[in-house]
């Protein structure tokens, strides 16, 4: 069973960093491309930030470009989205999500993956 598992997020005042992480367990973690997603109070889901399987492709969506890294450790099957510089238009809750690809990353953050994770909460204060 696959098991998707997002951590980390919390309250900070705009500015201010977080780091998320997200483990995956009952797959093949290496075979699978990665990416982090964020739906906001009465907004859509967007991708944020994707990573291919084997990281050498990654992906930001525009509005956080420059501020968020993301990352991933194959060996630990587990993701990162590290956050700086926060905004409170970057309150939402964070999803983490799993797709077998070897597409780059791009292309896995416009697509429908296969796997996703129950969130966790980021609230950025003014």
């Amino acid at each position: 069973q696959v098991q998707v598992v997002e951590s980390g997020g919390g309250l900070v005042q705009a500015g201010g960093s977080l780091r998320l992480s997200c483990t995956a367990s009952g797959l093949t973690f290496d075979d699978y491309a990665m990416g982090w997603f964020r739906q906001a109070p009465g907004k859509e889901r967007e991708g944020v930030s994707c990573i291919s399987y084997g990281g050498g492709s990654t992906y930001y969506t525009d509005s956080v470009k420059g501020r968020f890294t993301i990352s991933r450790d194959n060996a630990k099957n587990t993701l990162y989205l590290e956050m700086n510089s926060l905004k409170p238009e970057d309150t939402a809750m964070y999803y983490c999500a799993a797709r077998r690809s070897r597409f780059n990353a791009q292309w896995v953050c416009l697509n429908t993956m296969d796997y996703w994770g129950k969130g966790t909460l980021v609230t950025i204060s003014s």
